[in-house]
């Protein structure tokens, strides 16, 4: 599938666009934005774009009013088509959020509902108790997601909940030309939905990405032949940072081991999650690391590693945005215009290696060395290795290895003599590519 091969960008097209917190009803095109920043995504080597939620929601995008309407404050549903088919004319793919598990209070079904009571023909598309009262005072009680009552649940054990869902995915198919969807909250679901979701899907499309929000627990439950292809991987993303934080390489080292090892215990070995440093829901890379000249090896760890490398929008140059008092807002901010810096250079050429090289999307994955404050670890296919080292000391490392012969220093395009190992200046970043075949 595509999916194992591409580069991910992630928006949030709320903030993204600039659109008021709360929809205000007013149509205005401001998703054409995103056509301004292809020849960023282009420059940065880009192949997939994963849009947080683009459909009428109250407030967030998590809190739905209509499926097959793209939300009045981005513009309308020509305007987001347009956007898809400029994406797609630059070999850009489009994944949507599918958020499947609740619905806005505004949600016209659930409208019907506070109007006709048990009269409604959509009683039954939600866990209600007409016995019951809510925090909003509907004189009946229903079910909200993990207590947050401005979200709705569904109920997906109903076949003409989920028969309406699959419809909007087709709709979604049909006129956007989507690749996939990220499922919201996938740990939530219901586990015969997403089958029979990617049992349609499959049929509608047999290159169609389905990928699951999992933030803890064995991700194969879910992650699996009948279910979904891919998962967010939380494990990795919180161990990237904090191992750098805590000069601790062997909390990342245990989790790549764990997951992608070589014996024959590794859980996820094979299989290619959504790796990423940030996003909308979490505080930003920038702004957590205590380090900031940790910031070039964290994006090298995240792009060495198995797994399918995603991009925050404006992480990339280095923005900050902290997750404070429960409010995401900070985190989800409008840019002008794209930055380029070091470091927007640097991710440029880490997405550029993954398209030159295979083994950094299909290699298997080795530790090499390994202290508190460097990390050596190789990935190899079909004899081809490459060599990801970090130092994330503020002094020198002589990093020793069993690898004698000349390489190729990816990042610089130098050539190196690596004479049982190398020389590790401090805060740096390599990738070698060691001439001839064998393993470190």
């Amino acid at each position: 599938m595509w999916f194992e091969e591409s580069v991910f960008y992630q928006i949030y097209p709320l903030g993204f666009c600039g659109a008021p917190h709360e929809n205000d009803g007013h149509t205005v095109p401001r998703i054409r934005k995103v056509l301004e920043w292809i020849p960023h995504l282009q420059r940065l080597h880009i192949s997939a774009v994963y849009f947080s939620p683009v459909f009428e929601s109250d407030r967030h995008g998590y809190d739905t009013r209509d499926y097959r309407k793209i939300d009045c404050r981005l513009g309308t549903n020509e305007d987001f088509a347009e956007v898809c088919r400029a994406l797609h004319a630059n070999g850009i793919r489009v994944v949507l959020d599918g958020v499947f598990n609740h619905v806005g209070r505004g949600f016209w079904a659930f409208q019907d509902v506070l109007a006709h009571r048990e009269g409604s023909r959509y009683r039954d598309w939600f866990h209600l108790d007409f016995g019951g009262n809510s925090r909003y005072n509907d004189g009946l009680w229903y079910e909200g997601w993990e207590g947050h009552f401005e979200l709705v649940k569904l109920n997906l054990n109903n076949p003409e909940v989920v028969d309406y869902l699959l419809g909007c995915v087709r709709q979604w198919v049909d006129e956007f030309g989507i690749d996939g969807l990220r499922l919201d909250v996938a740990y939530c679901l219901n586990e015969d939905f997403m089958r029979r979701l990617r049992t349609f899907c499959d049929a509608l499309r047999p290159d169609f990405l389905l990928l699951g929000e999992i933030l803890f627990g064995d991700y194969n439950r879910i992650v699996n032949d009948s279910m979904l292809h891919s998962c967010t991987n939380y494990e990795c993303r919180k161990s990237l940072y904090s191992s750098l934080n805590d000069l601790n390489l062997f909390e990342l080292a245990h989790s790549l081991n764990r997951q992608f090892g070589g014996d024959g215990y590794a859980l996820y070995r094979g299989k290619h999650l959504l790796s990423f440093v940030d996003n909308h829901d979490v505080t930003r890379a920038a702004t957590i690391l205590r380090e900031k000249r940790h910031l070039p090896l964290l994006y090298g760890l995240l792009f060495g590693m198995p797994g399918v490398p995603c991009v925050y929008y404006g992480s990339e140059w280095g923005a900050e945005g902290d997750k404070q008092n429960g409010s995401d807002d900070a985190l989800r901010p409008s840019f002008d215009a794209p930055v380029w810096n070091e470091l927007t250079d640097l991710i440029a050429r880490l997405s550029e290696l993954r398209t030159q090289f295979r083994t950094l999307i299909w290699g298997d994955y080795r530790s090499v060395l390994l202290t508190n404050r460097q990390f050596v670890f190789q990935r190899e296919l079909d004899g081809e290795r490459i060599l990801i080292a970090v130092n994330a000391d503020s002094q020198p490392f002589d990093a020793r290895f069993d690898v004698h012969m000349d390489a190729q220093e990816l990042l610089s395009g130098e050539r190196v003599r690596l004479e049982g190992g190398a020389q590790l200046p401090p805060y740096s970043l390599h990738y070698w590519k060691p001439d001839g075949t064998g393993h470190a």
